[in-house]
């Protein structure tokens, strides 16, 4: 194992190529669209020309303004989401201009969009510009984020407080975990995997690890170990990669009637999480009324004599640490996203426990800016799913600069993940699962988990009609002709409109086989997962140009496998697209994507794929063959009667 500083260094150099790759592919693309801009953009990140409509403020009392855009049938995922930076550019001659104001994303609505500006002097900037030039807005880059994170890694490097570096060594890999003995804890509504979890979890010194495969009851396990925490101790830190992973987790805790301070930008914030977010809280504390007054007579710059303004400063000061410190020491769990660890007021906040969800998707330096405040960490999450976003190829690997130490590793290699193959015995894998009909799960829990999973009985044989198979695989092998029938857009992605004619046809097959009556009545719902952008925006339209799916659109979801993780259907079709000669299948070859979407279903699973393509790869040869020995294999032929 490398020393503490090289390790450090080694992470810093890889959020630098990160930032680096960010900062590349954001002026690449403005170039591009400075030489080509023409016409109309609709991509997932960008959309020109757009309309500029009205001002309001928010609850936040920041300016905000409304735009719109075309939508055509065939719109795009949007990147755009509440809280993310937005820049707004124009075309004058040949070159594209960036407007100087730093937006952010408030509200995103089919066709529209609402952006908080910095100031009345950025919309009047914004409104001449607009009055002169067509006018496009693009999603920005969040410089914070990898500032939050280089600074913790030093601090991490540098800190030398005993109880953080006994904690350090063990997730640095120098010191195992230590376990103290405590009678034996009794939850009778869990099952035996969640109560040893949760006994671990307590007895853990420094660190815990709940490994939850999909339909386990991770989020009910974590969710008993920070109640059953609490009885030990005043206050925990709740941290995840993401703000809708932070919300659901103390959704989930308030629902336990636990005091959850939220910190973060309530932009970000579900509507169920407002009330219990920090700027909320704030100004409905009873000295709040107090200090407002004080903040408006200092906003008036006559009338206040030097002492006076003196006198108002300090009782300010006073009345903004006495509503801070009351906020936070009402709440039992204070939760935020990782990097929001690293705000303003949660300086100096120190806390016994750091629970930290979805920690298989969080990148290695953002988990650190929450440690920094812990003396101990509790993990939870599957790192046979899907993994945290890494825009740079060599940062994901690892390919550094001094990539000569003794363990190479990359952004894509997430503490969670070094921590279950460093200390296996303080890893407590969760084996009875909730959601999927054992055929579906068979599979992946004999390729992911060591077949270790086993079906609860109110799920194992659980199916949309006693006289349906659970698994299905559509070949569409027999239509391939010489061309491949995939094509890549101009964006990179990939679709394949056979195919998704054909995952249509099925789907309507189908609901007519269930009949869209008992679908009404039952609220059977269905999900189209496909790996592609291209794929699902294709899919989409023709969802939309179907009038018989018009009365059933809010019992069929499609997405993509990220989209869907976290998500599950009584009825999975995934479309893998891929269909050549050659066997190429792209990021297929990541089987944590496959994880995620065949364990989405509970009841029925369809897959609709080229086999010959495919079977190249061991994973889907023997997914193939477990379909054939557990469901059905269909080989669809050329002649087959599509009205999709």
């Amino acid at each position: 194992m490398e020393n503490v500083g090289t390790y450090f260094a080694r992470l810093r150099s890889l959020v630098a190529l990160e930032l680096q790759a960010e900062q590349q592919s954001y002026r690449a693309s403005l170039e591009a669209r400075g030489a080509t801009l023409s016409g109309s953009i609709r991509e997932p990140s960008c959309r020109y020309p757009i309309r500029l409509g009205n001002t309001s403020y928010n609850a936040l009392g920041q300016l905000c303004i409304d735009i719109s855009y075309e939508v055509g049938d065939d719109e795009v995922e949007l990147d755009f989401e509440p809280g993310k930076p937005a820049t707004l550019f124009y075309l004058a001659g040949d070159n594209l201009h960036e407007l100087p104001h730093q937006c952010y994303v408030e509200r995103v609505g089919d066709g529209w969009m609402s952006l908080s500006l910095p100031s009345k002097a950025a919309a009047q900037s914004i409104a001449d510009s607009a009055a002169r030039h067509l006018t496009g807005v693009q999603l920005g880059i969040d410089n914070t984020s990898f500032r939050v994170m280089t600074e913790a890694l030093h601090e991490a490097e540098r800190k030398e407080d005993e109880r953080f570096v006994g904690l350090r060594s063990v997730l640095l890999g120098l010191t195992p975990p230590a376990f103290r003995s405590l009678p034996q804890l009794s939850f009778p509504w869990l099952n035996h995997t969640q109560q040893a979890a949760i006994q671990r979890t307590v007895e853990a010194q420094q660190l815990s690890i709940v490994h939850g495969p999909p339909g386990t009851g991770k989020t009910t396990t974590l969710v008993e170990a920070i109640v059953e925490t609490l009885q030990r101790e005043p206050q925990v830190l709740v941290c995840a990669p993401s703000n809708a992973a932070v919300d659901w987790i103390s959704e989930q805790l308030m629902r336990r009637g636990i005091h959850v301070l939220r910190v973060g930008n309530p932009l970000r914030m579900s509507d169920e999480m407002l009330d219990c977010s920090f700027e909320r809280r704030y100004s409905a504390h009873p000295d709040y009324h107090e200090l407002w007054n004080i903040r408006k007579q200092l906003r008036e710059p006559k009338g206040l004599g030097a002492a006076a303004r003196q006198k108002l400063q300090s009782r300010q000061t006073e009345l903004e640490i006495k509503i801070t410190a009351d906020l936070f020491a009402q709440a039992s769990v204070v939760s935020c996203t990782l990097i929001g660890a690293a705000y303003r007021i949660m300086e100096r906040r120190h806390f016994s426990t750091l629970f930290i969800d979805e920690a298989a998707q969080a990148l290695e330096p953002a988990c650190w800016a929450a440690i920094l405040k812990a003396d101990r960490v509790v993990m939870s999450g599957d790192h046979q799913q899907l993994p945290p976003t890494v825009k740079s190829l060599e940062a994901a690997k690892g390919s550094t600069s001094n990539s000569s130490s003794e363990i190479a590793f990359g952004l894509a290699d997430t503490l969670m993940q070094k921590l279950v193959a460093r200390w296996p015995q303080a890893v407590s894998l969760l084996t009875v699962q909730y959601r999927m009909h054992r055929d579906i799960m068979a599979f992946p829990s004999r390729w992911f988990y060591g077949g270790r999973l086993q079906a609860a009985p109110e799920a194992a044989d659980r199916c949309i009609s006693p006289l349906d198979t659970p698994l299905m695989w559509l070949d569409t092998s027999a239509r391939s002709g010489a061309e491949p029938a995939e094509k890549r857009n101009r964006a990179g992605s990939i679709s394949n409109a056979d195919e998704a004619r054909l995952v249509i046809h099925t789907l309507r097959d189908y609901i007519e086989m269930v009949s869209p009556q008992r679908i009404e009545s039952e609220r059977v719902d269905f999900g189209i997962i496909t790996p592609y952008r291209g794929q699902a925006r294709l899919l989409r339209r023709l969802l939309k140009m179907q009038h018989y799916f018009r009365k059933l659109k809010r019992h069929i979801t499609v997405g993509t496998v990220d989209g869907f993780q976290g998500q599950e259907r009584d009825v999975i079709v995934i479309s893998l697209v891929r269909a050549n000669a050659e066997g190429q299948i792209g990021f297929l070859r990541d089987l944590r994507r496959m994880n995620v979407a065949i364990t989405r279903a509970r009841m029925k699973l369809i897959i609709v794929g080229n086999a010959e393509t495919l079977s190249r790869h061991r994973f889907y040869r023997e997914l193939i063959e477990h379909i054939k020995e557990h469901g059905e294999f269909i080989e669809i032929k050329p002649d087959t009667d599509e009205k999709a």
